[in-house]
């Protein structure tokens, strides 16, 4: 069966207070299942611009697979501020190459092979870009084990409840963090629920293989239609913890495709998200004790 695990949306610079280093939900996700041996390719748009070629740079230098159109807008950059516990705070640029990422012959060819896709609503902001990830998940072939994981990652005002029905539509698997669900029970109507029971009438409503809840130092669950699975988050130095909830989606999917059960890829998935807090920025290297996990 096919290894190609693809990460599809925004593709950035993160400008940190200590400078810039390479972002985007989706290649944090295909970076962290490429160290787990699959075939991971991030799929965006970039500009001719320098801050382009430096992208194409650093996944060439951390020998991450890519599809990249060079568009005609700028490359995306977000000022991120950290609190004093390490939380970032993003400012996201409007109207860049990521919000129009044309839908090709080579990402037809693409979705033909992919084995899971991770896509989120921040790339969905606009309509090029939206309309390209829709059809790239529709184009992924129905098969046993396919992953199509929605992490949701609310950013900003940047989305709405008609993008994220169509994006719970298209997914079996959503990924969702206690602040985000508490807006996405606003939107459609689940006031005064506990946060267990909305996910269950998530679960049931959009029939999805499973639904990660991740509830910041208060732990995280995994429910499925048999399992409901709880972690503690580890207690760990905190340097910062952009790309950590990244890096959780990765190590799950890489797990569940590698054979794992449900609570191994749990725990697995805790793991190398506290590793990730306790490196700066998103794409750290994985120390081999943890690799070693899945071999």
């Amino acid at each position: 069966m096919s290894t190609v695990i693809v990460g599809m949306g925004e593709a950035l610079w993160d400008v940190l207070p200590e400078g810039k280093k390479i972002g985007g939900a989706p290649a944090n996700f295909a970076y962290h299942v490429s160290q787990f041996g699959f075939d991971g390719c991030a799929v965006s748009a970039i500009s001719k611009d320098a801050l382009g070629d430096e992208i194409v740079e650093t996944f060439d230098k951390v020998n991450l697979r890519y599809s990249l159109s060079r568009v005609d807008y700028p490359t995306g950059t977000v000022q991120v501020t950290l609190d004093a516990q390490g939380v970032p705070c993003y400012d996201i640029k409007r109207d860049v190459a990521w919000d129009n990422i044309p839908f090709t012959d080579e990402l037809k060819h693409l979705a033909l092979r992919t084995r899971a896709v991770c896509f989120g609503s921040l790339a969905q902001r606009n309509a090029v870009s939206r309309a390209t990830i829709a059809r790239f998940v529709d184009t992924v072939p129905e098969a046993e084990g396919q992953l199509k994981i929605f992490d949701i990652n609310l950013r900003q005002n940047f989305y709405s409840k008609e993008v994220i029905e169509e994006s719970l539509q298209r997914c079996n698997v959503l990924k969702i963090n206690d602040e985000e669900l508490v807006i996405i029970s606003r939107l459609f109507g689940y006031p005064g629920i506990d946060l267990q029971d909305k996910c269950w009438i998530l679960l049931a409503k959009y029939n999805l293989k499973m639904l990660i809840l991740t509830c910041g130092t208060n732990g995280s669950y995994v429910f499925t239609p048999g399992v409901v699975s709880f972690q503690n988050t580890p207690k760990v130095p905190v340097a910062d913890t952009v790309g950590a909830g990244d890096s959780f989606t990765a190590t799950f999917c890489a797990s569940l495709l590698k054979g794992k059960s449900i609570p191994e890829a749990h725990k697995l998935a805790v793991e190398v998200s506290a590793f990730v807090c306790t490196q700066k920025g998103a794409m750290p290297q994985m120390p081999e004790s943890l690799l070693k996990r899945l071999e």
